[in-house]
């Protein structure tokens, strides 16, 4: 790594990576699959849209059930996106291609007249 780029790196220049306790990137990982899995498991129609990264962001992968209920997880980038959705037999879309779909909106809607 160039030392410009450790100014800017999140990890500790010691070259320590998490704090002691903190889940291993592996944990993380199977931890998503999981949770995208038992929300596709659990829900009927459920379909996924890839979100591209934001300069906050980074590539999400959401999942939106036919009532409109939605669920979303950081991913490393598209392509694995699409692996996942594969992986669980689901339908993906691209947001910037389609946009998100009507139901979410009225989802969203409800829940915040609550």
């Amino acid at each position: 790594m160039s030392r410009l780029s450790q100014l800017f790196s999140r990890k500790p220049a010691n070259g320590a990576g998490a704090p002691a306790g903190a889940p291993s990137t592996a944990d993380q990982r199977r931890a998503t699959v999981e949770h995208l899995a038992d929300f596709a498991r659990t829900r009927v129609g459920v379909e996924a849209y890839i979100e591209p990264p934001t300069n906050d962001t980074p590539t999400t992968l959401m999942l939106i059930a036919t009532t409109g209920e939605w669920t979303r997880r950081r991913v490393p980038d598209a392509k694995t996106a699409r692996k996942v959705a594969e992986q669980l037999e689901l339908p993906v879309y691209d947001v910037n291609f389609t946009g998100y779909p009507q139901r979410m909106r009225d989802w969203n809607s409800k829940q915040r007249k609550r």
